[in-house]
């Protein structure tokens, strides 16, 4: 074994040894920064829809997944009330709009929009406190039916908004 390869390995292991070593108060790989020695619970409200089109599924699938990816990437203990942090809001829209025309006058592709209104509140923190739109798209063919396509694109979107709203309550990028 040559000399520059015993440094090589030497360098490796003491780079792992310096970076095991090190903590960071309240900062997790998954993205969040909470100091858990402060907050310890969410509370979730309920995520109605106040759109004028709807579709059903979209609101089962919305709550779930926002408690779902706290549940997945905090250690805090979701409460029905007094809650350390506190989500609440409303989807208040899901349309579909017509994007790009094709040579014949017609729509070629469609944006399916989903917005989410979000009250968040910070109990230890009020300065974090705020009321924000979040919206996500995605687009499909038009010669595709909405119906065949819907549950994919709804689900691309709901993954959209609650990274965006997660990482606007706890991950503070």
């Amino acid at each position: 074994m040559g000399s520059t390869t015993r440094l090589c390995r030497l360098i490796m292991i003491s780079l792992v040894l310096l970076l095991s070593g090190c903590t960071f108060q309240g900062y997790k790989f998954n993205g969040a920064s909470i100091n858990y020695d402060e907050i310890k619970t969410i509370q979730f409200a309920d995520f109605p829809i106040r759109s004028a089109y709807v579709w059903m599924p979209m609101h089962a699938m919305f709550n779930n997944a926002l408690q779902d990816e706290y549940a997945n990437h905090t250690k805090l203990k979701q409460v029905n009330r007094g809650g350390d942090l506190q989500l609440a809001g409303e989807i208040v829209e899901y349309s579909q709009i017509n994007k790009g025309i094709s040579a014949n006058g017609y729509a070629a592709q469609t944006q399916l929009r989903m917005s989410v209104n979000v009250r968040f509140t910070n109990n230890k923190k009020h300065s974090d406190d705020f009321e924000r739109r979040f919206t996500a798209t995605a687009d499909y063919e038009s010669t595709q039916q909405l119906t065949t396509v819907q549950e994919e694109l709804v689900t691309q979107m709901i993954d959209d908004l609650v990274d965006q709203i997660y990482n606007a309550t706890v991950a503070n990028w």
